[in-house]
């Protein structure tokens, strides 16, 4: 943890993060958008596998949302990250995928990680990569959905990374 890391309080998001999430994946200018409400939402209905990084004012300053697979108990999915653009470059991303993952983990007995990747985000290519080098877990690459499956248009495809066994779930 960097100094700057250490001033920060990382735990699960409230109702009332909702709309500093949506204007930090807003201003990502990467993420997909979506409704406010729907950060609204996230942040009451998935706030158990989801996490929240707050600046020593309690302003929430980064954000990983994620839910359990239905199909898949033991299956964290990782939906986005962001970190404000004030705060990019100090790992933390990285702090919130661990302090995520190691929360979900002891408390769901979750076993993987999955997450999807437009290609060409580096940013998110390193994050999870690096994540599973870290932590000596296996990473594996597919396309989950291909661009043809998109009725919006022309999109790239979605890579869906999978990573386990997660820490401490062996």
């Amino acid at each position: 943890m960097t100094a700057a890391q250490a001033d920060l309080q990382i735990d699960r998001p409230r109702v009332a993060d909702g709309a500093a999430l949506w204007r930090i994946a807003r201003d990502s200018k990467v993420l997909d958008l979506n409704s406010s409400y729907s950060y609204l939402l996230w942040c009451r209905d998935f706030a158990a596998t989801s996490a929240v990084a707050r600046a020593e004012s309690g302003e929430a300053i980064g954000f990983v949302t994620g839910y359990v697979r239905p199909d898949r108990p033991r299956t964290l999915l990782v939906w986005q990250v962001a970190v404000d653009e004030a705060y990019r470059g100090r790992g933390l991303a990285a702090s919130l995928l661990d302090g995520l993952v190691a929360r979900t983990v002891a408390e769901q007995a979750l076993t993987t990680l999955e997450t999807t990747i437009t290609p060409g985000n580096t940013a998110s290519e390193r994050l999870f990569t690096s994540f599973a080098e870290r932590h000596g877990a296996r990473l594996e690459r597919e396309v989950l959905f291909d661009s043809v499956l998109f009725p919006d248009g022309p999109h790239d495809p979605e890579v869906l990374y999978r990573i386990g066994p997660l820490p401490d779930s062996r």
